[in-house]
């Protein structure tokens, strides 16, 4: 059990009903990046999953390809941490470095060992809540940002609401969902506009589809070497990413990336209770068979560009 302050369950839902009061507001006043509502839905055919929800779609011809209960509320788990990462590479920030905090520490795992005091660059801690899913680096990223894990929520819920995520409330930057973080939900389908909206930037579909970093303390020199906890980078070919995820309450969450010829298509899972990885192989194959159509106008492709790799050196390396 992390050793934080707690955020009760009163304080956790009262961030979410505000965010919500705000949120139509929002919608309004501020612009959503277009993402293309889909035109066609159920044109595979599967056997029935044991998947809670989920949510595959060929985001190339924004086209829905398979959906259960998209809109069902569920614990995303670590599938949040493309929200907190989203959030710290839009920043402008990422050339900080974060002096980690003692809070960041004391969190469950997984957790990439960082230790009270070192310094590491902002773009290393996205990298590691990415690649390994650190949960350190979440809390680090939250506390840096947002002052506090209680205003690095707000800051969760506003973007949320900005990009119309209507089902979703956060409580944490890590994807927690008991004790203090009771509270935090989301949906398949607004787990899908967010990655759609992610995806849009350069830096993350960079780090997304990392399969190991090398991250260096700043003071010390000491060198943190963390893999990838998607299985797929490694055992299927098209993979690109995304964001891997699992608690108790949530079960085993995915989303997944791939790409083949002119097809783009992503998957989301949550709460999948069966082998995970050779489901979205078996789906991803699946889509990639269907025949082709004409290419629908995709809304993510029109802000392809809005964040491009400006870092310079081997930063991005």
């Amino acid at each position: 059990m992390m050793k934080s302050p707690l955020l009760t369950g009163r304080r956790s839902g009262a961030v979410c009903t505000m965010t919500a009061v705000f949120a139509c507001l929002m919608f309004f006043c501020f612009p959503v990046p277009s993402i293309a509502e889909p035109h066609a839905k159920d044109s595979l055919k599967v056997e029935p999953l044991d998947i809670a929800s989920y949510i595959l779609k060929d985001i190339g011809r924004s086209t829905v390809l398979l959906e259960k209960d998209p809109g069902t509320r569920h614990e995303p788990a670590s599938l949040t941490k493309i929200l907190t990462c989203i959030i710290a590479i839009e920043s402008a920030r990422l050339n900080e470095f974060v002096t980690i905090p003692l809070e960041a520490t004391q969190v469950e795992p997984t957790k990439a060992g960082f230790l009270p005091g070192e310094k590491i660059r902002l773009l290393d801690l996205v990298k590691a809540a990415m690649v390994k899913s650190s949960n350190d680096a979440a809390f680090a990223i939250a506390i840096h940002l947002g002052g506090s894990v209680q205003g690095f929520a707000a800051m969760m819920n506003a973007k949320a609401a900005e990009l119309g995520l209507s089902h979703s409330c956060f409580t944490n930057p890590a994807g927690f969902d008991r004790h203090q973080y009771v509270g935090h939900y989301s949906t398949a389908g607004d787990m899908l506009r967010l990655t759609e909206y992610a995806i849009g930037n350069q830096i993350f579909n960079y780090i997304a589809g990392l399969d190991e970093v090398s991250i260096t303390e700043k003071r010390s020199g000491k060198i943190y070497r963390l893999k990838t906890s998607n299985k797929l980078l490694h055992r299927y070919p098209y993979a690109v990413g995304i964001k891997t995820g699992y608690t108790f309450r949530a079960g085993k969450c995915l989303i997944a990336r791939a790409k083949k010829g002119d097809r783009d298509v992503v998957l989301v899972m949550l709460n999948a209770r069966l082998d995970r990885w050779s489901v979205a192989e078996e789906l991803f194959e699946k889509a990639f068979s269907l025949p082709g159509s004409e290419r629908a106008p995709f809304g993510q492709r029109s802000h392809d560009m809005r964040a491009s790799l400006i870092l310079k050196g081997n930063e991005l390396q």
